[in-house]
């Protein structure tokens, strides 16, 4: 959406506060007791602010400034905040399921090793090959598909096909390891952390997902899935807000009120 600027030709601040300075108009001759309401008195503007291409448009007071500040400190940080993954019941400890999220090509995988859900990078770091086009081997590693590189759930290399037995541990090299994501499954959803910073590798344990105490309720009945869509969510939030279409761009489809 484009922003409408409106720009106008405005006199130089010093020639406007000249000109306030001085009374609009005097009647020199008349001699009246309301003479001195005639005139008005030297203007209390220090500063004069306006939008135009030669104005500044810096804030003009202390109010201005500490609120352009409040804001800035405000700001929300899309990439330090939990996002539901998959519905645990969506996915196949035996294989790898790849995801884009956020922008983010994710790889979710079962590590029987630990137990635990895991999300990594969907690159495998030799060449780039994404993880999720591979396969879980029999000890439990992903392994890519490429060349056969295999991964632990800390994302460490446990084994490199091409690598002579005998020669150097170049799987334990840094750049041999996958990216990993921090997760956790609550309310039967894997929730990842969409950055591979190290300052949250332990951020479970100081922010943890929103907890939706209803989905782990037996009494109350629900029902998970989950659909890829080819558009952000700002547009699906719209379309759900808008019921107005059903009846026309459902015709036939969903139960809705047939239009009059």
């Amino acid at each position: 959406m484009e922003a409408l600027t409106t720009v106008m030709s405005i006199a130089p601040p010093s020639l406007i506060r000249n000109h306030l300075s001085k009374p609009i108009f005097r009647q020199k001759n008349l001699k009246s007791p309301f003479r001195s309401l005639t005139e008005f008195p030297r203007s209390k503007f220090t500063k004069f602010t306006a939008i135009s291409p030669s104005v500044s448009t810096e804030p003009t007071s202390p109010f201005e400034e500490k609120t352009g500040s409040h804001d800035q400190d405000e700001k929300f940080d899309w990439f330090s905040n939990w996002y539901p993954l998959m519905p645990v019941c969506d996915l196949d400890k035996r294989a790898p399921c790849g995801k884009k999220v956020m922008g983010l090509d994710v790889v979710v995988w079962w590590d029987k090793n630990e137990n635990e859900w895991r999300v990594f990078d969907d690159r495998c770091p030799h060449r780039l090959a994404p993880l999720s086009e591979g396969r879980i081997d029999q000890w439990g590693r992903l392994q890519c598909v490429y060349h056969g590189w295999c991964f632990g759930g800390s994302g460490d290399c446990k084994f490199i096909p091409q690598a002579p037995g005998d020669g150097p541990p170049v799987h334990s090299f840094p750049k041999a390891c996958a990216t990993v994501y921090p997760s956790t499954v609550q309310n039967g959803i894997v929730w990842f952390w969409p950055s591979t910073d190290p300052k949250y590798k332990d951020i479970l344990t100081k922010k943890k997902p929103p907890y939706i105490p209803e989905l782990d309720d037996p009494s109350i009945s629900f029902q998970m899935f989950n659909r890829d869509i080819p558009y952000g969510y700002e547009v699906l939030i719209e379309n759900l807000m808008d019921p107005s279409h059903i009846p026309y761009a459902h015709h036939g489809i969903l139960k809705a009120p047939q239009p009059r």
